[in-house]
């Protein structure tokens, strides 16, 4: 009995770092997304790695957007840059954009006017991948 529980536990270790080692790289193709094809302008991380798990289900990540400032949103969930779905919506969860309208677009630019406060859901085109992980960086334009 000893012998299968130190099994489990070496093979969920081994399936944990291989899923962590998957997100890392997908954070590298979503940084390289926050400044392709900028024409020379450069948006700034917000520090955050906004990253989950996604197996059919959605997530949602919390941010204010603040007035007279340009933000980029890049998401990234593997190779294929149209894995996933991003829709940002107002407080009273009105839809102010989806990428979904733009064939799953893997990087939007909003240009803000008056700070609000959003809540961005992300989620796996099921069409094209139903499980893995979802990485989505906020940038902002220096």
């Amino acid at each position: 009995m000893k012998s299968l529980i130190f099994f489990i536990l070496i093979l969920t270790s081994f399936f944990n770092d291989v899923l962590a080692q998957d997100c890392e790289q997908i954070v590298s193709n979503c940084e390289s997304l926050l400044n392709k094809n900028t024409s020379g302008a450069k948006f700034v991380s917000d520090g955050q790695v906004y990253s989950a798990f996604l197996n059919r289900e959605k997530a949602e990540f919390k941010t204010t957007f603040f007035g007279g400032s340009v933000y980029r949103i890049a998401a990234s969930a593997g190779s294929d840059e149209n894995y996933v779905i991003f829709t940002v919506k107002d407080v009273n969860d009105n839809i102010l954009f989806s990428n979904r309208n733009y064939k799953n677009a893997p990087y939007w630019d909003f240009d803000i006017r008056e700070t609000l406060e959003v809540a961005i859901e992300t989620e796996l085109d099921l069409d094209l991948k139903v499980t893995g992980c979802a990485v989505m960086l906020i940038g902002f334009k220096k």
